[in-house]
């Protein structure tokens, strides 16, 4: 088993900046990714960004890519995600995600509790 940790949440002002982390405990050696999903209020779960852990190869959903950042640390088993920028409607639950695929698919194996992130006008 995997266990995901995530921090960094919070609230911010339209035009800043977080930075989510993620530390993964456990079996590690069993994930090949890591990545971020969110759930907006009222809205479905949507995948942002993945990463291999191994070769460091990036995906970004439509429209992620240039506002967010995803990167891994792998002596600390840990995955961020820089978000700059920051709108009100990226206000959601954000979630981390491993997978034993090369990159994380729409149903990971693991997921953790979710951190908050809500921006405000």
């Amino acid at each position: 088993q995997v266990q995901l940790v995530e921090s960094g949440g919070g609230l911010v002002q339209a035009g800043g900046s977080l930075r989510l982390s993620c530390v993964a405990s456990g079996r590690t050696s069993s994930i090949d990714s890591m990545g971020w999903f969110r759930q907006a209020p009222g809205k479905e779960r949507e995948k942002l960004a993945s990463i291999n852990r191994r070769a460091g190869n990036t995906y970004y959903a439509d429209g992620m890519k240039g506002r967010f950042t995803i990167s891994r640390d792998n002596a600390k088993n840990t995955v961020a995600l820089q978000m700059n920028s920051l709108r009100p409607e990226d206000t959601a639950l954000y979630y981390c995600a491993a997978d034993r695929t090369y990159q994380v698919t729409n149903t990971p194996d693991y997921w953790g509790q979710g951190t908050q992130v809500t921006v405000s006008p």
